[in-house]
């Protein structure tokens, strides 16, 4: 049977890349948002000219949601990252959605941002602080090892 994960959250370091190199030997199959943020940015120019800024935000976050919600409501389990370098509002939310549709997540951030992160936390099924952890979570998963 094959497992699907969605990596969500931050777009800035190899995180997605050391989890799925990490898991080659399981069967799992990995799905995860636009992670070219020029291209996530533009994705609904083709829809047409409009003011920059917040309407140019609205009209493609439109259309990442697509395939974001799509993804995230076939996964298995969702892998929430929190960065430090950036707020990730969008994986707050994806978190958020997940928890309102009763979709497994897991969290993963560094110590330094458990308070803001708490109610986040809280709803998730374990919070990871490093990838070898999430690496050893979708092991014992997958594999009971």
């Amino acid at each position: 049977m094959m497992y699907t994960v969605y990596l969500s959250g931050e777009i800035h370091t190899i995180w997605r890349q050391e989890i799925i190199d990490a898991t080659q030997d399981l069967n799992i199959q990995f799905t995860a948002p636009v992670t070219v943020h020029p291209a996530s940015d533009a994705a609904g120019d083709f829809l047409g000219p409009v003011e920059p800024g917040f309407w140019r935000d609205q009209q493609s976050s439109g259309v990442n949601a697509i395939r974001t919600r799509h993804d995230i409501d076939r996964a298995d389990l969702v892998v929430v990252r929190f960065g430090d370098k950036y707020k990730q509002w969008n994986a707050a939310f994806d978190a958020g959605y997940c928890a309102a549709r009763s979709i497994p997540y897991i969290t993963l951030h560094d110590e330094d941002i458990v308070h803001p992160l708490k109610e986040v936390d809280q709803a998730a099924y374990a919070w990871c602080k490093t990838t070898e952890q999430v690496v050893q979570l979708l092991r014992y998963v997958l594999t009971q090892a």
